[in-house]
């Protein structure tokens, strides 16, 4: 049986690294450093089965008619969101479409309690003074997390990791999630209960929600005229989760006492690239970046070992079952044609 081919679209060094060591051969990759929209999506030769795609690839209708001409039937996300595909138009033209749901949830919660740590005790101020030999404390007083109480806003495999490493804190951990198990949250010690409670409650706000219409802008001048003077909050999920416009309000207001961002509404233009030669044109993120209570990463919370293998893995092995009309891995399909 001959190999399937693959258009792997927004290509790292790390991206190929770990799909070539997992793939092992079995699998004929293209691998282009774009990203793929209706625009770019005629590099794809016409015997290509599959595209392995990105968060910020788009993959439209009229990308994917584009796609479905040239051959390709499924559509392999390296990811967990899926806001980049439109669902409907691929279940219409018969492309499976996966992802990888769960590809290291402890990788993307500890990087969202590393962000915290990090904002609130100053160690990366501190790290700066140092390598200019200036050991003054003036300006770093943080605080404890111990005895603070924290909500966390989604409650899936990611979500859960990161409230039980808050318990790990000894802080109050307030969770919101309709579809939570009650009994994984009884055994963590986990309060569920409503965002209302959650957004008047919390020191600290930690989102772990997938991006949908209904979830587009949870964070925003109504909800955060909701939240305690000084919060802290955390996005490691989504970038259109929070309206930065108002995020930028409320810290200049002191609503918000500091912000960890892993994530941007409009990161698509900046993130993963190097833009250090140049002004950033927008200006919305440079403001964001002179705020010292303020920080941010270049959607970096699942760049582990652990989780790049995972990534590799369950999208390779998807388009060889798929390429070989085998059952797909449990749980990763989101659109599935008939084999």
């Amino acid at each position: 049986m001959s190999k399937p081919r693959v258009a792997f679209f927004d290509t790292k060094p790390y991206d190929r690294e770990y799909f070539d060591r997992v793939s092992a051969g079995r699998i004929d990759v293209n691998y282009f450093k774009f990203a793929v929209t209706e625009e770019t999506a005629d590099v794809v030769k016409s015997d290509t089965f599959a595209v392995c795609c990105f968060v910020h690839d788009q993959l439209d209708r009229a990308c994917l008619e584009i796609l479905h001409q040239r051959g390709v039937r499924m559509v392999a996300m390296r990811c967990a969101g899926f806001n980049a595909v439109d669902l409907e138009a691929a279940r219409t033209l018969g492309i499976t479409v996966t992802r990888v749901p769960a590809y290291s949830p402890a990788a993307v919660a500890e990087h969202a309690v590393a962000m915290l740590l990090t904002l609130v005790r100053n160690t990366h101020r501190a790290y700066n003074r140092i390598r200019d030999h200036n050991f003054s404390l003036v300006g770093l007083v943080g605080f404890d997390l111990s005895g603070k109480t924290v909500g966390v806003v989604g409650c899936g495999k990611i979500g859960q990791k990161a409230a039980q490493i808050f318990r790990g804190f000894d802080t109050r951990v307030l969770g919101y999630d309709p579809k939570v198990d009650p009994a994984w949250a009884a055994k963590h010690g986990i309060e569920m209960t409503d965002l209302a409670t959650i957004w008047h409650d919390c020191d600290i706000i930690s989102l772990h929600v997938p991006l949908f219409p209904e979830t587009e802008y949870l964070v925003r001048a109504e909800t955060i005229a909701q939240m305690k003077r000084g919060v802290i909050l955390i996005n490691t999920s989504r970038g259109k989760l929070v309206k930065t416009d108002d995020l930028i309000v409320g810290l200049r207001a002191g609503q918000i006492g500091g912000v960890c961002l892993d994530v941007y509404e409009e990161e698509e233009d900046y993130f993963y690239s190097d833009h250090s030669g140049r002004i950033l044109d927008d200006e919305t993120l440079a403001m964001l970046l002179t705020f010292p209570n303020v920080l941010v990463t270049s959607h970096q919370a699942f760049l582990t070992n652990e989780a790049l293998s995972e990534i590799a893995f369950s999208a390779s092995e998807n388009i060889l079952a798929a390429s070989e009309h085998r059952p797909l891995l449990p749980g990763t399909a989101l659109v599935e044609r008939d084999r």
